[in-house]
């Protein structure tokens, strides 16, 4: 009689189990694991069901999720957390749903315990509820992962997540925000709203995202009437036995989708950002996106890189040296038609105006920088990248050039393999064609090559006597005229690179007579040959101790070259701010100065036509073998063609950021005062040995300029002073200060307070006295500014501030006090006044 009772209770409890699986309340200590021996919790219709799904990552690893009839997923326990095999989700006999590993550890919970809970439920709407008799205690759609459904409301409070990306509704604009974030950095990449009805004219309360049963996204608020459309499906007003649903996909873009029942696949309907490689982060970390017909695929920058996981392109690239470790110097590397993205907040850091050159100069000697974009759509924007993730997009429609910081050399991926494939289907008569054309043209080059051996080789009219009358012409001070041939030769190819300028590269070279020369081939120069020629002439025609001297030139077809005289040292910079930082005392820093100033004073002072340099830098300034400082590049904005964007920031703008006077920017006329301007920068450097714009903590986030004129006017000369020098240099105090002195009066804002770089020698050398200069503005810190702007992207204060600083000032004015007295400043202003009307005599505005 007890087996029959056992019997009979053993049949109840198995009638009851798909009662329990089946829509029935889930009751407290019921328990699902994985496994096809594990029952599902569904819905009353069997339209959605919670069980335990392979992980997609891992297959070995399950995922307890909400899942459509068919298996499309649209919630889950943890946010996708993954179980082994002996792992569960279960409800508590407190009415805490957790889900649990198979070591026991809950590496997710409702946190209900002890709110009352008795029951479990999935409802028919895909909602799983926690509930009492009377009311729902804890539900699914107040805590979505990375889908809404429909007759779900997502509230502005809520998040979409999937791997690094977000999404979220504005709450005061209602605008679908889309956030990529990773170790501790977050980039808003989408924020838009698809009706400036509302989004312009009010301010929404509590705006609630919805996707509606006919297709339709729409916001609801309680400022708005009635519900706004968000967007519409492409299916939108069909009909059918199917569900609808917005996802944020693991992409990065957030889509909606409709399932027909039954079928375990999506189809996509609609995204919020229609071009895909413009999700930041696509690719990872220094990969470029692009298309493959109308598929997005990842690749590296160049083969400098490789890919940090070779079975998933979208991991990312990694340099294979890294900068740190180059076994030479590094460089930039040139990307066409591709743009590194950059969203807020990186924008108001990074964002500058100059040229493409500029662009890649300013990357390249900044510590920090590893990539930057020049747009060419007539913004004049350069964006800099200093950030520790970078991502790319490549598209022959993008208006841009980017560059990214390689070691030497630079090793280009290859093109694509189209044009072979071509050849390969042109057919017999492609063949033909080309083995005439290349029969013929390797003839004429034998051909002409013979020649050449018979006529120049063994000529004495060509041979010898040609090397002799160059040599005799160098000898002269007359500039040679090299052949493209020679320089060729003369360079090995244009091997061994001494380093790259605004203007071109620079190569090391043997002349025939054994002398060391540089020779930089130019950029951007359009000129005809006779121009070109008259313009070597100018510049060849400027002699003095502290100038690079020109020994020749090749203007032969395209090809554009100088030859100056070899300068054993390097450049200045290198002393600086490079490895041989140590090796440069104050003294010799010192003569540097006055040399560098003298030669400048020679170009502006003493010559028959003013020469305006337009560049001066630390890399423009030479050393030779004894460090006597050698100004190069003087005379070669001229040269440039004006309507050549690789040489502009604004209207025909050439220069370097930290070293450009205001007046470039505001696209006034450029006088000598502009290289002062430029000179006093790099003064101040050659005391401090740090970069000009540079911002770091020990300098309060201020631009180094900046805080090391309220540090002068403390009286803290020697926190300005190189550490380098300091302690056990032999540092002439006097001459530090002096030195000071005159880089704060050459860096004034208003060209008029500048003094003539004569003057600046006579300053430097102690002949003339001076008295403490006015606090230089920060002339270029518009540049990071984002708001009161113009059209252009200039802020208009800025522009109206260096417009007014262009007029010369009368000598029988006196701004300069009224601008003190405005300032507050004591009567030792006026004492200075009187002063930098003795030093400063307005000069005319002068050609470069």
């Amino acid at each position: 009689m007890g087996e029959k009772r056992g019997e009979l209770a053993l049949l109840c409890c198995l009638a009851l189990l798909p009662l329990l699986s089946h829509g029935a309340d889930m009751p407290l200590g019921s328990t699902l694991s994985p496994g096809s021996n594990s029952a599902a919790w569904t819905s009353p219709n069997s339209t959605f069901s919670l069980s335990f799904t392979a992980s997609p990552s891992s297959p070995s690893l399950f995922v307890a999720a909400i899942t459509y009839a068919g298996g499309v997923p649209v919630w889950s326990a943890g946010a996708g957390a993954a179980v082994d095999s002996g792992g569960s989700l279960r409800l508590s006999s407190t009415g805490d749903l957790q889900l649990v590993n198979g070591s026991g550890a809950v590496l997710w919970s409702s946190n209900t315990g002890g709110l009352g809970v008795s029951a479990a439920a999935v409802q028919e709407s895909g909602n799983l509820v926690l509930k009492n008799a009377t009311a729902t205690l804890w539900q699914s759609f107040d805590h979505p992962t990375d889908t809404v459904v429909m007759s779900q409301n997502f509230t502005s409070g809520m998040n979409l997540t999937s791997g690094n990306y977000a999404f979220t509704v504005d709450k005061s604009s209602g605008n679908l925000t889309l956030k990529w974030s990773s170790g501790g950095t977050t980039v808003t990449y989408f924020n838009k709203g698809y009706n400036t009805t509302f989004t312009g004219n009010k301010t929404l309360s509590a705006p609630t995202l919805t996707m509606q049963t006919n297709g339709i996204v729409s916001l609801t608020d309680g400022q708005l009437a009635s519900p706004v459309v968000v967007a519409y499906s492409s299916n939108y007003g069909e009909s059918g036995d199917m569900m609808r649903f917005v996802r944020l996909d693991g992409d990065g873009n957030f889509r909606a989708y409709s399932a027909a029942r039954g079928s375990n696949a999506a189809t996509e309907q609609w995204s919020a950002v229609a071009d895909q490689c413009q999700v930041f982060g696509y690719c990872g970390n220094m990969g470029v996106c692009s298309y493959n017909g109308t598929s997005p695929v990842c690749g590296c920058p160049s083969l400098n890189f490789e890919l940090a996981d070779a079975s998933n392109p979208r991991q990312g690239c990694k340099r294979k040296v890294d900068l740190a470790n180059c076994p030479g110097n590094s460089t930039m590397l040139q990307l066409d038609n591709t743009q590194f993205l950059t969203y807020p907040p990186e924008i108001t850091t990074e964002q500058f105006f100059v040229g493409i050159t500029a662009c890649r100069l300013n990357c390249l000697s900044g510590g920090s920088c590893v990539a930057s974009t020049a747009l060419s759509d007539g913004s004049g924007l350069c964006f800099l990248k200093v950030s520790n993730f970078v991502s790319a997009y490549q598209s022959a429609a993008l208006p841009s050039t980017s560059f990214v910081k390689v070691c030497f050399p630079t090793q280009p991926n290859p093109p694509p393999s189209s044009a072979t494939a071509a050849r390969t289907t042109s057919g017999v008569r492609g063949w033909v064609v080309a083995v005439v054309v290349l029969g013929a043209v390797a003839g004429l080059v034998l051909c002409e090559w013979a020649l050449w051996w018979w006529f120049c080789r063994h000529s004495p009219k060509y041979g010898p006597a040609s090397a002799q009358y160059a040599l005799l012409e160098y000898a002269s001070g007359a500039p040679v005229q090299f052949s493209y041939r020679e320089l060729h030769r003369s360079t090995k190819g244009f091997k061994e690179k001494l380093g790259a300028g605004g203007f071109g590269a620079v190569y090391r070279a043997v002349l025939a007579n054994r002398t060391v020369a540089a020779v930089k081939q130019l950029e951007g120069i359009e000129q005809g040959e006779k121009q070109f020629r008259m313009e070597v002439a100018t510049i060849s025609s400027t002699h003095h101790l502290n100038l690079v001297r020109l020994i020749g030139f090749c203007s032969e077809g395209r090809h554009r070259l100088l030859v100056y005289e070899f300068m054993k040292n390097g450049s200045l910079d290198a002393f600086l701010f490079g490895a041989d930082a140590n090796k440069m005392s104050w003294p010799a820093r010192f003569a540097v100065a006055v040399g560098t100033a003298r030669g400048i004073t020679y170009l502006h002072e003493e010559c028959r036509d003013c020469i305006v340099h337009c560049d001066i830098k630390p890399e423009n300034i030479l050393l030779d073998d004894q460090f006597n400082a050698k100004v190069s590049d003087f005379g070669l904005a001229k040269l440039v063609n004006p309507k050549d964007h690789r040489h502009r920031t604004l209207t025909s703008v050439r220069g370097t950021r930290g070293y450009l006077a205001p007046e470039w920017l505001a696209n006034l006329p450029i006088t000598a005062k502009s290289d002062v301007y430029s000179y006093g920068m790099v003064l101040l450097e050659i005391v401090s040995g740090r970069r000009n714009f540079d911002v770091s903590e020990d300098t309060g986030r201020k631009k180094f300029s900046v805080w090391a004129y309220e540090e002068y006017e403390r009286g803290n000369v020697f926190g300005i002073i190189d550490r380098k020098l300091l302690p056990g240099e032999d540092v002439d105090m006097a001459q530090v200060e002096r030195a000071l002195q005159v880089s704060f009066w050459c860096i004034q804002e208003q060209p008029g307070q500048r003094p003539s770089m004569g003057k600046v020698v006579q300053m430097l050398e102690g002949i003339m006295d001076l008295e403490r200069p006015p606090p230089p503005k920060s002339s270029d810190s518009f540049l990071s500014t984002t708001t009161g702007t113009t059209g252009s992207g200039v802020s208009t204060s800025m522009v109206s501030t260096v417009a007014s600083s262009a007029a010369p000032i009368a000598p029988t004015t006196s701004p300069n006090l009224e601008q003190e007295m405005a300032l507050g400043r004591s009567t030792s202003a006026r004492n200075r006044e009187r002063v930098s009307h003795q030093l400063l005599s307005p000069q005319p505005y002068m050609t470069m």
